[in-house]
C-alpha cells in the first residue's frame, strides 16, 4: 500500500550539539557489556528465541553475539544498534562475521536500514544457511543524509538453528565511521526537561463535583495544543511534563473563571506564533472536530485565545508527530512509555488517557465511524482509569479504552505480561473456532496431547470451570478489540481455554451427547499455538483438469510465471484468502487477471497542519493491458482471519470482472499500522490510513463482503468438509 507523497520537514529550532563520545567508542565488537549483554544492543522479534552474548566463541576479541532458534513458532530474531549520529557521505558499508549451526527454514544474515524508509538490507536472498564458519558478509545502501533521521545495523535470524555474529564494521565511502566528524545533531529543549522521569508526583486525584468535567475540559485544551501550538510542535516543551506542572492548581482552582486565567496564561507563556486564514480543503472525508472550542462554557478570553491557536501558522514538522513518507500513516515520535511500572501514579494514568484520546481525536483515520461521541468516551474513562487500584485493573480499563475505536489492528501487544496473566499463561491443547457461533474443537496444537484429551475435531464446547460459554463471552467482548462481531468472536476463542492451573474443568457436547472432561494446560514453549497457521499443502493445485487453486497464504511471486502456464486454460480459479499473504503478490497475481488497468482503492490520510483532517488521495490500479488476460471464473474465498493486507489483497482481485467473492465478512483492518506507546509498558496499534473502493465505499469495520454468504457448519466440520471451498467448485461448476 504505498503512496508517493513527498513530506517536506521544517527544521525545528535546536541546541545544536555532538553526541558520539571519545570515550564511548561504538560497540560494533560487542565487547563491552552491561547488565548481561551488550552495550547499546537492543533486540527485537519473536520470543521463541534466545539471545545473548557467547564468551567462548568469537571471530575477534572474547564476545560474541548469539541468536537461537528455541520454541514452537520459527518466525526471526535480530540484534539491533542504532548509530547514534548522522553522517554526510553516498555508501554506507556494514560488514561483518558470521558463524552458523543448523539453520534451516530460512537465513542467517547482516542488516541495515536507513529511517524514515530510505534505504533497507537484510540480505534476505543472500543470507547464510545450514552449518558454516565464520564467513564475512556485506551490506551497502545508497545515503540520503538531510532526510535521515537514523541508521540502524544488526544481525538477525530467520526461521531455525543458532547463528553467532561478530566485528562488525561501518564504512562510509570507503572510511571507517569511528574516523568521521558526525553531521551536528538536533537536540530537543523538551528533550532536556526530566523533572518527571521518575513520576509525575501526583499520587492521586480526587473525583468530586465538577472534577470529570473540569479534567474533560483540560484534556481537550492538553491534546489541541499538543497538535496545534506551533511551538509545542517545534519541540520546546515537554508537554507530558507541562501537564504534570499545571494539574495540581487547576484542580485547586476555585471556580471555572480562576480555571480559563489559569489556562490563559499557560497558552500565552508558550510564546507567540503567526497566524492566517483557514486554507481551503478539497476531497474531504472527515473534518476536525474542534466545535467544543465554542460550546464548552469557556470564558471569551479562553475561547478567542484556543481558536487563534486553531489558525496558527503551522509547518509540517512536529516534535510528536509525522506521517510515514510514501505512506501517510501516522508517527507518533517521543512519547515516553514510562514502563518502570505497570501501574503508573495517577498523574501518569491521566496521561495515558489523554494520549490515546488524542491521538484518535486527531489521527485515526476512521474516528467517524466509532458510533459514539468521542468525548463522551473521554468523560467515562477519566473515572474509569482514575479509579484503578493495581495493574491488572489499569492495563484492562486502557484495554477497554482501546476497544471503543473498533479497529482489529487495535489492542494490547501479546508480549504484555499484565494481559497475559489476566487471560491465564497455561492453555488447553485444543484449538477452538467459532462456528455457528459457537465454539468448536477445529484442530489441536498438539496432536499427540490432543487425542489425549478425549475431544476430537466437531466437539463443542458449552461450559468451562462451571461458567456458560455465553457468560464468558459477554464478559469478554469488552476486553476484545475488533472491528466487527465475528472477528471479536475469532480473537475470543484464542483465548477461552486459558487459564493459570494447571487443569480446566468443561463441559461439551460430542454428537449431541453432553459430556465432562479435565483438561490438561500446557506452556506455549511446550505447544505450537499457530499450528493452523503452517499451510501443509503446496501454494498452487489443480482441483481437477478445469479448476485451479492458489493458497494466497503460501503463493510467491516468483512461482507465478510458471503456475500460470498450468492456470490460465482453466476454466476457474479459487484464490483462497482465509489467511495472510506470504508475499506481496497483489500486483503481479492482478496482471494476470485483468484486461487493463483498473482502480481498485482509495486512500485517506491525515494532516500535520490541519490535525484532525482527513483527505482522499490519488487511487491505485490493479492489472495492466493484457489480451490475454484470465477469462475463467475467479472466486475468491474469505473469512473473518482475512484481516489488513489479505482484504487488500482481495479488494484488488475483485476488480476481475469475472470474479465473486464467497465466504463470511472479513475483519475490516485495512491500512498500514501505526504504533502507539502509552505509560505502564503498554504498546498498542491503529490502522493509520483510510482504506476505501474507489467509489468512497467503507472497508473498515464492513471488511470484504462476499457476493455469497457461506460459512462452515459443525456437521461439515465433523465430517471433515471444507464446505466453503465445496461451494466454489460448484459456483465454476455451474453453466
Amino acid at each position: 500500500m504505498k503512496k508517493l507523497i513527498v513530506i517536506v520537514c521544517s527544521l525545528f529550532l535546536t541546541i545544536i550539539v555532538y553526541s558520539q563520545k571519545k570515550n564511548n567508542p561504538l560497540n560494533f565488537d560487542f565487547e563491552q557489556e552491561g547488565d548481561g549483554t551488550a552495550v547499546d544492543w537492543k533486540n527485537f522479534g519473536s520470543e521463541d528465541y534466545l539471545y545473548y552474548l557467547d564468551t567462548t566463541i568469537s571471530q575477534k576479541g572474547k564476545n560474541s553475539a548469539v541468536l537461537e532458534y528455541h520454541g514452537n513458532e520459527p518466525d526471526f530474531k535480530a540484534w539491533a544498534y542504532t548509530i547514534p549520529n548522522n553522517y554526510d557521505g553516498k555508501k554506507i558499508t556494514l560488514t561483518g562475521y558470521i558463524k552458523t549451526k543448523n539453520v534451516t527454514d530460512g537465513y542467517a544474515g547482516l542488516w541495515m536500514r536507513i529511517d524514515p524508509q530510505i534505504a533497507f538490507d537484510n540480505m534476505r536472498k543472500r543470507g547464510a544457511k545450514g552449518t558454516t564458519d565464520w564467513t564475512k558478509y556485506e551490506v551497502t545502501l545508497d545515503m540520503n543524509p538531510e532526510k535521515t533521521d537514523r541508521i540502524v545495523v544488526g544481525g538477525l535470524l530467520v526461521g531455525k538453528g543458532k547463528m553467532w555474529l561478530d566485528n562488525l564494521k561501518v564504512t562510509i565511502d570507503g572510511k571507517e565511521i569511528s574516523t568521521l566528524k558526525p553531521i551536528a545533531k538536533k537536540e530537543y529543549l523538551a528533550d532536556k526537561d526530566n523533572q518527571f522521569d521518575n513520576g509525575s508526583e501526583i499520587e492521586s486525584i480526587t473525583i468530586e463535583g465538577t472534577t470529570v468535567e473540569d479534567l474533560k475540559k483540560l484534556g481537550l485544551i492538553w491534546g489541541f495544543l499538543k497538535y496545534y501550538h506551533p511551538n509545542i510542535a517545534k519541540g520546546t516543551y515537554n508537554w507530558d511534563y507541562e501537564l504534570f506542572r499545571i494539574l495540581p492548581n487547576y484542580l485547586k482552582a476555585e471556580n471555572n473563571t480562576k480555571k480559563d486565567e489559569l489556562i490563559v496564561k499557560w497558552i500565552n507563556d508558550l510564546g507567540s506564533f503567526s497566524t492566517g486564514k483557514e486554507s481551503k480543503k478539497s476531497n474531504v472525508k472527515i473534518e476536525p472536530d474542534l466545535d467544543w472550542i465554542k460550546t464548552s462554557g469557556f470564558s471569551d478570553n479562553l475561547t478567542t485565545l484556543l481558536l487563534s491557536v486553531k489558525t496558527a501558522k503551522r509547518t509540517k514538522g512536529n516534535y510528536y508527530i509525522s506521517l510515514e513518507p510514501g505512506v501517510g500513516n501516522p508517527k507518533f515520535t517521543n512519547e515516553k512509555s514510562f514502563s518502570t511500572s505497570t501501574y503508573p501514579d495517577a498523574g501518569i494514568r491521566l496521561l495515558a488517557l489523554y494520549r490515546y484520546w488524542n491521538m484518535i481525536q486527531y489521527y485515526f483515520p476512521y474516528k467517524n465511524l466509532i458510533e459514539e461521541d468521542w468525548k463522551d468516551v473521554l468523560t467515562e474513562f477519566i473515572l474509569k482509569v482514575n479509579n484503578t487500584s493495581n495493574e491488572t485493573e489499569y492495563t484492562l480499563a486502557m484495554l477497554e479504552l482501546i476497544g471503543r475505536v473498533h479497529d482489529t489492528h487495535a489492542t494490547i501487544r501479546r508480549d504484555n505480561k499484565v494481559i497475559n496473566k489476566y487471560w491465564g499463561e497455561e492453555y488447553a491443547v485444543l484449538d477452538l473456532t467459532f462456528i455457528e457461533n459457537k465454539p468448536v474443537v477445529t484442530g489441536y496444537y498438539d496432536d499427540e496431547l490432543g487425542k489425549k484429551s478425549g475431544l476430537i475435531v466437531g466437539d463443542e464446547i458449552t461450559s468451562i470451570n462451571n461458567k456458560s460459554v455465553e457468560e464468558i463471552i459477554k464478559d469478554r467482548l469488552v476486553y476484545t478489540p475488533a472491528s466487527n462481531y465475528s472477528t471479536k468472536l475469532r480473537n475470543i476463542a484464542a483465548n477461552l481455554l486459558r487459564t493459570n492451573d494447571s487443569i480446566i474443568h468443561i463441559e461439551y457436547l460430542h454428537d449431541g451427547i453432553k459430556k465432562t472432561a479435565v483438561l490438561n494446560t500446557y506452556s506455549s514453549k511446550n505447544i505450537n499455538l499457530y499450528s493452523k497457521y503452517h499451510y501443509t499443502d503446496t501454494c498452487y493445485r489443480l482441483i481437477n483438469n478445469d479448476i485451479a487453486y492458489i493458497n494466497n497464504g503460501s503463493v510467491n511471486q516468483k512461482y507465478l510465471p510458471e503456475i500460470w502456464k498450468e492456470i490460465k486454460n482453466t476454466k476457474g480459479l479459487i484464490i483462497d484468502i482465509r489467511n495472510y499473504p506470504s508475499d506481496f503478490v497483489i500486483y503481479r497475481l492482478s496482471n494476470y487477471l485483468m484486461p487493463k488497468k483498473t482502480p481498485f482503492v482509495t486512500f485517506t490520510t491525515g494532516s500535520i497542519t490541519t490535525p484532525g483532517l482527513f483527505s482522499f488521495g490519488e487511487e491505485l490500479n490493479a492489472g495492466m493491458k493484457n489480451k490475454d488476460y484470465y477469462k475463467g471464473k475467479v472466486i475468491l474465498i474469505v473469512n473473518e482471519t482475512t484481516q489488513s493486507s489479505a482484504e487488500f489483497h482481495a479488494m484488488a482481485y475483485q476488480v476481475n470482472p469475472n470474479t465473486i467473492t464467497i465466504g463470511s465478512t472479513t475483519a475490516g483492518a485495512d491500512g498500514n499500522v501505526s504504533m502507539i506507546t502509552l505509560p505502564g509498558g503498554i504498546k498498542t496499534m491503529i490502522s493509520g490510513i483510510g482504506v476505501y473502493y474507489p467509489d468512497g465505499r467503507e472497508t473498515q469495520r464492513v471488511g470484504i463482503v462476499p457476493d455469497i454468504e457461506v460459512k462452515p457448519t459443525i456437521e461439515g466440520i465433523r465430517n471433515g468438509k471444507d464446505e466453503v471451498l465445496e461451494k466454489a467448485i460448484e459456483i465454476i461448476n455451474e453453466k
